[in-house]
């Protein structure tokens, strides 16, 4: 068995290219090594800003021999007298075979002339060029360049080519380069050229002659270990963020993370100020006392080992102490504002197009958040004034030089300036969730000012036509309706989506100065297509979890889905009750019922209901039912106030035998007019306690 190392030397890449390449590259080979038939003992690549390489261990020197049949001509127009027609030549001509190997193969279709031949056997070293070609040309990048008059697609430019297969070169022509077994190390701490005698030589070669640690993982685990140790010399700890880790990973080829130091009246600054200014700026982290406090230093990461590390930790330094001194200016500038200076300065910020200024949508925030606070229970005056403040941030020098923080310098400021905590609270909140893997507010303040936020711009947009479609949504509306419905669900809010749409709706009309807007949708049609953007919404998010059934989704939304908190509590009952045995028995019961009930209630338009007269029920099966029903209505409702949908559940099963027993005795569909509305009635209870949990005939089994 043979060892196969392929590099492909680069400028340098940016970070956010380099994970996703060493995972399309072992994908690739992976596949094409299984098309060619080739055997190996596993693929791993690695990926650098400066090199990518896959390297395939126990590779075969030889593809595997298989036997395949392949189809031909119908017999009837291979065959001619007994002899092969120039179509039944021509076909074993082009499969390579004698008329000897031909035979004559049954098909649903009829009878087909068809050959067995051996494939494969193919010579690995043979096959490797295109395959690894094929390979590079496959890979998928954020941005492509083409460079010189070339025609091929990269990254960056390709600077050389390594490729071996044992001792010896596999020939690559790629970008105007050809393979060898020449590497290139770390740019400053191992420049080369090296020699590579042998595919084996490769790893030990490039760790410790090149210098490169090629497993991001290990760059990722060095920086972090060295991070901490450094910042165990100060009694502190780094403050990791996981996504800049990962791309400070992706930035050197030989990490070395270093300590530098900051004034300490740049710690009067918010900690988010300071963090961002290192995180964004510099790629550095900073470090937190054993109170929680940033300390006046910072962790950022080398890739060489300087001659001079005090010259480069000034340099260092100096750069992010001109990213604070800007935003200590920015930040003393802003403290001598007013929060009505912002205010008024909004009114001249279009916030879209016809829907006004960031001044009229501040207005329309404060009226709904005061709905918002009366229906929760929360102190209105100080929500209402919460969604007035709530975009004034936008106006401050610091939101201009870090728009990565707006809400939380409102926040911030909110609380320098004298509001109540309440209100600072909610402004820092406001823009959560940012996306599907991002928290939710924590508090029920910031909760309810990031729904009126979202809700304002979806009515707003959705009153105009600008509903998004499959390859546009230009205002993250999606994101908008996920947002909500993951804070309502998350926090338990008592809220009806129609009403909480309604309210955001009316702001546009009640906003006091506010000219109104000229309407493409009536608010009624507008509403209703919200409300169905929100269900389909509703639906991807459920039925794209793990073990997610689609069929439970389509059941729980098709009950309601206004009140999203209980729509997650019945979604999630029902979940497991769907795990049950007995699952598909028992919803081909209840199925059964509500069919019965759409047929002859809805579709005939006869006029049901949950009446049922005692003295018209003849047989003993239906007066059990009947009883049943009667019996229990008391402790379902008693289950619904208490959100015990599971209870519920479990009381149609409790339920199921008397309904098993009147479908198998009881004739519904009776000649007498008023026996048969009875029994309908009976069924009517049932059925409207059904449609209350789920739609059981959106239950394909």
């Amino acid at each position: 068995m043979s060892e196969f190392i392929l590099e492909i030397g680069t400028e340098e890449m940016p970070a956010r290219f380099v994970p996703r390449l060493g995972e399309d590259l072992v994908e690739l080979f992976e596949r094409l090594l299984a098309e060619a038939r080739i055997d190996h003992a596993g693929v791993k690549t690695y990926a650098t800003p400066r090199r990518l390489v896959a390297h395939v261990s126990g590779l075969a020197p030889s593809q595997r021999l298989e036997e395949e049949i392949v189809s031909g001509p119908p017999v009837r127009i291979a065959y001619a007298d007994g002899q092969l027609t120039k179509a039944g030549l021509g076909f074993a001509k082009t499969q390579g075979v004698s008329e000897a190997d031909l035979f004559v193969q049954q098909t649903p279709k009829g009878e087909y002339l068809a050959a067995r031949k051996t494939v494969g056997g193919g010579l690995t070293q043979d096959i490797l060029p295109g395959l690894c070609l094929a390979a590079c040309k496959s890979l998928s990048f954020p941005k492509r360049m083409k460079w010189g008059s070339m025609d091929f697609l990269f990254g960056r430019p390709l600077r050389w080519v390594l490729a071996l297969l044992d001792e010896n070169v596999v020939p690559i022509d790629i970008a105007g380069l050809t393979s060898g077994r020449v590497t290139f190390g770390h740019r400053v701490l191992g420049p080369g050229p090296f020699a590579v005698d042998s595919a084996v030589d490769y790893f030990d070669i490039i760790r410790d002659k090149g210098n490169v640690v090629l497993d991001a993982r290990e760059r990722l685990e060095l920086v972090r270990a060295e991070g901490d140790r450094l910042a165990a010399t100060l009694g502190g700890a780094v403050v990791w963020d996981e996504s800049l880790l990962l791309e400070v990973a992706n930035l050197v080829e030989f990490p070395r993370p270093i300590l530098g130091e900051f004034a300490r009246l740049y710690l009067e600054l918010p900690a988010q100020v300071l963090l961002t200014s290192m995180q964004s700026h510099q790629k550095s982290f900073g470090i937190t006392g054993a109170d929680g406090n940033l300390l006046p230093y910072f962790l950022t990461t080398l890739n060489i080992e300087p001659l001079d590390m005090a010259l480069v930790k000034k340099g260092w330094e100096r750069v992010l102490k001109a990213r604070l001194e800007d935003a200590r200016f920015f930040w003393e500038a802003d403290l001598d504002t007013s929060l009505d200076e912002w205010l008024a300065k909004l009114d001249s910020v279009v916030f879209l197009g016809p829907l006004g200024s960031m001044g009229d949508k501040s207005r329309r925030l404060e009226i709904l958040c005061g709905r918002l606070a009366q229906a929760c229970g929360l102190p209105v005056a100080d929500l209402k004034r919460a969604g007035r403040l709530a975009k004034a941030d936008l106006m401050s020098e610091l939101v201009y030089e870090f728009d990565s923080l707006q809400g939380v310098i409102g926040g911030i400021y909110a609380r320098k300036k004298g509001e109540s905590e309440l209100t600072a609270q909610a402004i820092a909140e406001q823009y959560l969730p940012a996306g599907p893997d991002s928290p939710v507010p924590a508090t029920l303040p910031g909760a309810l000012l990031a729904i009126a936020d979202k809700a304002d711009t979806m009515a707003g947009c959705f009153g105009l036509g600008m509903i998004p479609t499959g390859a546009a949504d230009p205002y993250a509306l999606r994101r908008a309706a996920l947002g909500i419905s993951r804070i309502v669900m998350e926090h338990g809010l008592r809220l009806r989506l129609d009403e909480v749409l309604a309210w955001a709706q009316e702001g546009f009309d009640k906003t006091e100065g506010y000219a109104g807007v000229k309407w493409k949708l009536a608010p009624e049609e507008a509403q209703a297509k919200m409300l169905d953007f929100f269900g389909q919404r509703l639906r991807a998010l459920f039925a794209s979890g793990q073990d997610a059934d689609s069929r439970v989704a389509d059941a729980a939304l098709g009950a309601g889905f206004a009140d999203i908190r209980t729509l997650k509590m019945r979604f999630d009952a029902l979940t497991t009750f769907s795990r049950q045995p007995d699952f598909e028995q028992a919803v081909l019961t209840f199925k059964r019922a509500a069919n019965i009930i759409r047929k002859q209630g809805d579709e005939a338009g006869a006029a049901l209901s949950a009446s049922v007269d005692e003295a018209r029920l003849e047989m003993e099966q239906e007066r059990v039912l009947a009883k049943s029903l009667r019996d229990s209505a008391g402790r379902f409702e008693e289950l619904w106030a208490a959100d015990d949908f599971a209870g519920l559940l479990a009381m149609l099963g409790e339920l199921r035998p008397a309904v098993d027993a009147f479908f198998d005795n009881v004739m519904v569909m009776a000649e007498d007019a008023d026996l048969r509305q009875n029994r309908l009635n009976i069924l009517y209870s049932l059925v409207e306690r059904l449609g209350r949990l789920a739609d059981f005939g959106a239950l394909q089994v």
